[in-house]
């Protein structure tokens, strides 16, 4: 079992899909979203990495803290 600390969830409470099924805050997909939980962090680090190449193709910046 490892000490790591789990991936936050680059949630930001704007939470609607977009036509392209995206939710518009944080770019994941609703598969991405609902599964969240049950990823280990290796998952969630291609989930925000794929989130950010989405934002970045639609003109968008995700700021993570």
């Amino acid at each position: 079992m490892s000490d790591e600390r789990p991936v936050r969830s680059p949630c930001v409470s704007i939470c609607a899909l977009g036509d392209d099924d995206l939710c518009t805050g944080c770019q994941r997909t609703v598969d991405e979203i609902t599964r969240w939980s049950r990823m280990d962090n290796h998952e969630r680090r291609e989930v925000l990495r794929r989130c950010d190449e989405r934002a970045l193709a639609a003109g968008q910046f995700l700021i993570q803290p």
